[in-house]
Order: C-alpha cells, then structure tokens, then sequence
C-alpha cells in the first residue's frame, strides 16, 4: 500500500482553463488526474447534440486534452478519470483509443468505460413497472413533463470507478459520474478502502468536493483578499495529498500561481452544501461538521477529523426537460441621464411588446452598472453615472413570440432615448430553456456496467 497518493483537479467544468490539466500532468508529481466536465445541464446539451450526430454527445475537449497528455501520462504512470462520456461513452471512450493508437501508444493504454447512468430509454418502463419518480423538491410527478424530457440521468459514486482500476485502466471515463467519486475512488483503490467505511468513503468524498471546482480553492473566485493572491494568470490548480487514514492535505504544484490556505479551502467546502451533517452522495453520507482544518506549510492545508454516515437506498437522478423559450438582449446608454434613458426604454419597450399581444411568462429588465447584480438592494445610482446597460429578457412558450420580441429591441436606437449603443452583436438569439427536475430512484433498479478495451 502506498502511503501518499496524489489526486490532482484539471477542471471544474466544461470550458474550465484549457491549459490546467496540461500543467497538472507536467509541473511536478501527481498519480491522478480528476477531470469533471458535466454540470445538471450539460446531460441535455450533448444529448440534443447526439440526436443530431450518432457519433457526438461526449465532451470532445477531453479528447483534444488526451491527445496532448497521453505520452506523459503513460510515461509517468498516471491515470486519468473523467465524467467526459456524457451520453455518449463507448464513442468518447473509441475516440480515446484511436487517439493512443494515433500516437504510437497501441498496446499500452487500457480503457474504463463505465456505463449505467443514462436511464432516458427506461423511463417509460419505469412508468409501467410503477416506479414512483417525481421531483425532490416539489413533489411534481414526472408524467406532468414527460413529453418534454431531454435527459435522465443517474449520478453514479465510485463503484466502476474503483472496478476499472482494479481491472488495470489507465484512462478511466464515465457519463454522469459524481465528481467526488472521481477522487474518491483513485483513494479507495489505492489504500483497499471497503464501501462501509464511513469514515473513511467522507473523507475521500470531501476531499472530491474540494478539488472539484478546479482552482475555486486555490485562489480563483477567492472573497478573502483576493487583490492580495499573487499570479493570477498562472493559477495552480488543487492537489489532494491523501493518507490511508483518511488524512490529506490540498495543495499545488509549486511555482505555479494562486493560493492555498484556510481559508480559500473554507470558502470551497460551503460551495452547494446544504444539511453541513449530511452531505448526501451515492457513496456516503458525508459529514462536513466534523471537518477541520489546518496550515501545514506554504500553500498546504491539513484536512482532519472528517466522519461519515452509510449511503442511502436511492441515486439522485438528473433529468432535464424543454421548458419554453427565452431572449436576451442589451442597449448601452450614454451620460448625460444614462439612468434615466434606459428606465425610459424599458417603459416603451414594454409598452410596444403589449401593444402587440405578444405574451410571455416573464419580463425581465436589469441595469448593469446600476442594481444587476444587488436588485433593490443597489439603491439609487448618483445623477453623473457615465452609462448604463439595459439588458432586456424574454421568457415563453411561444417560440413564435419569443422571436417576434427579438425584432423590437434595435427600433429603439432611433425610435427611443438618444445617446444609445452596444447592440453590435444583432438581433437576440433565440433559445430553448432547459429545466432541471432532480428525483430519487431505487439503487436496485440501477446496474453500473464496466468494460475495459485496449488501444
């Protein structure tokens, strides 16, 4: 058994800085590479892709990425494991392939393809079977948007994870898999860790929370002093440090911009946590009262004391469904009363769009540079405000309204208040929104599937 193993984050999601993986694998030591790519959305993003394309669905940055990283990874011994699979594994998973065989890497490369999560084709089944799915939050059966369903998917832990180590993966990739599991299960495979030590599965799994929004805890998107964090434009990215007793420490790659401390690891661990004695993942049921921490040197943070809870019977399912359509569009008025005018053309703009009967189930005005980000809260700005920005947005069922509001906004320019500009970018784009309805759904009903396959 080791007795340090070190899991590195790459991204924290899908567009995440294209170069942090890179300098994970090659500015000093690691033994695991984390790749997190899927948000609640992304599911019925890549699934309207794949209905389009057989062969799309997954996230083909990782794709580029391995193409770059795999010499190094194969000459250093690290393993990789990522959610880039989307709804589409077995094509990221053959794209991966044909990338090491492209790179004179046949032979040496073995694949973890976990499979199980996508449940979008067994809905109707469940239907029939009496499978009780409804939504978490607001008790909404699923029949009630049935037909608008885009996307079902399950968040799988750790378990095909750690079955495709065991199996000799070296790249490991999944669809909806938790982006803690991607850092617990390197963790359980290593130190022989079983599913029912509590203790033990929390720790791992906090450890994941930590490092899954890549440099959220090194330094980016940081409250505390953050005009203070040195080098910016070379943010480190998280490392894990873990121990076989549950014990790790975060840190980064020394030369590498950024900070780690107390405190930019505290402001990670309250990022989407609710019930801080139940953090509820499909491995465990993860304490984060009993966290603490402490400095252990430049840029390291000791992690302790951490206890856990067993699993509950049910997965989380992800399930994403066609709710509408919506606009947004944008004019910047110019001093003097730049305030003034665009309260002005929101006043016209919503006169104009009931005039003509358009009809819409929300109407959202802000002004940036005024109270878009505080509301009311902003108070009123002083009378010299050099400019401000009326973001105007639609929302409805309507498509056909919808794109009927997008022609009104640029008559404004010579129809409404003087001193206007920023509408260089055309007409607004129309959109389709996507809604999330997260559900519970037995473990029993569910089968992680993993396949290996070689390059």
């Amino acid at each position: 058994m080791k007795e340090r193993v070190r899991v590195a984050g790459g991204q924290g999601f899908w567009g995440d800085l294209l170069t942090a993986p890179v300098d994970q694998v090659r500015k000093g030591p690691i033994d695991y590479l984390m790749l997190d790519y899927l948000a609640e959305v992304t599911m019925s993003i890549l699934q309207k892709q794949r209905s389009r394309d057989p062969n799309a669905g997954y996230a083909r940055d990782f794709v580029s990425l391995m193409k770059e990283i795999l010499p190094d990874c194969v000459e250093k011994d690290i393993k990789v494991l990522s959610n880039a699979g989307g709804v589409n594994v077995s094509g990221c998973a053959e794209a991966i392939r044909e990338t090491a065989r492209e790179q004179g890497l046949a032979g040496k490369v073995k694949i973890g393809v976990v499979t199980g999560d996508d449940i979008l084709g067994r809905l109707e089944e469940f239907a029939e079977t009496g499978v009780d799915i409804k939504n978490m939050e607001t008790g909404e059966p699923l029949s009630a948007i049935r037909d608008k369903v885009q996307s079902a998917n399950v968040y799988l832990g750790a378990i095909g994870l750690v079955e495709a180590l065991s199996k000799g993966a070296q790249i490991v990739v999944g669809g909806r898999l938790t982006d803690t599991g991607l850092t617990l299960a390197p963790l359980m495979h290593e130190f022989g860790w079983t599913f029912d030590d509590w203790n033990r599965l929390s720790a791992g799994t906090i450890a994941g929370h930590i490092i899954e929004c890549g440099a959220q805890s090194s330094g980016g998107n940081c409250q505390y002093e953050w005009d203070k964090i040195p080098d910016m434009a070379n943010v480190g990215f998280p490392i894990v440090e873990a121990s076989p007793d549950g014990e790790f420490v975060i840190t980064k790659h020394e030369g590498t911009g950024g900070r780690v401390n107390v405190q930019s690891v505290k402001e990670q661990l309250l990022y989407e946590m609710g019930d801080p004695k139940a953090y509820i993942t499909p491995d465990v049921v993860a304490d984060f009262s009993s966290i603490r921490l402490a400095p252990d040197g430049e840029n390291r943070v000791k992690v302790f004391g951490i206890t856990g809870n067993p699993n509950t019977e049910f997965y989380k399912v992800s399930i994403a469904y066609s709710a509408g359509w919506k606009a947004v569009g944008t004019l910047v008025y110019a001093w003097p009363d730049a305030y003034e005018k665009a309260k002005a053309a929101d006043k016209i703009l919503r006169e104009r769009l009931e005039r003509l009967g358009l009809k819409f189930e929300l109407i959202l005005t802000e002004f940036v540079g005024i109270n878009a980000t505080h509301s009311h809260l902003a108070g009123e700005p002083p009378k010299d405000i050099p400019e401000t920005q009326l973001r105007f947005g639609v929302r409805g069922q309507s498509k056909a309204d919808v794109e009927r509001f997008t022609k009104e906004l640029a008559p404004l320019i010579l129809t409404g208040p003087p001193a206007v500009t920023g509408f260089a970018g055309g007409r607004p784009k129309v959109e389709e929104i996507m809604a999330y309805f997260p559900a519970l759904i037995p473990k029993t009903l569910i089968e992680t599937k993993v396949e290996i396959i070689e390059a």
